[in-house]
């Protein structure tokens, strides 16, 4: 009997490589994201040559440290 190891194409964000963007489209992502949300799709369509999954991981790679601190700081209230 033999074993087969299960592979995934997850990556966790320590592995992500850094996404360059334009200031262009920082301003971009920035304002949409504001009207939108995170509706990564209608932001990357507005954008040519960027993929959805691109746009957000820039963005959470941008904002990770404002997310970690809203989360301790929703924690500290909960505890």
């Amino acid at each position: 009997m033999s074993t087969t190891a299960n592979t995934t194409s997850e990556v966790s964000s320590n592995e992500w490589e850094f996404i360059h963007m334009s200031e262009q489209e920082e301003d971009l992502i920035c304002r949409m994201y504001k009207l939108v949300g995170d509706r990564w799709n209608l932001i990357a369509g507005r954008i040519p040559g960027r993929k959805a999954e691109e746009i957000e991981r820039f963005w959470i790679m941008r904002h990770a440290d404002a997310f970690s601190v809203t989360r301790n700081q929703s924690k500290a209230k909960h505890s």
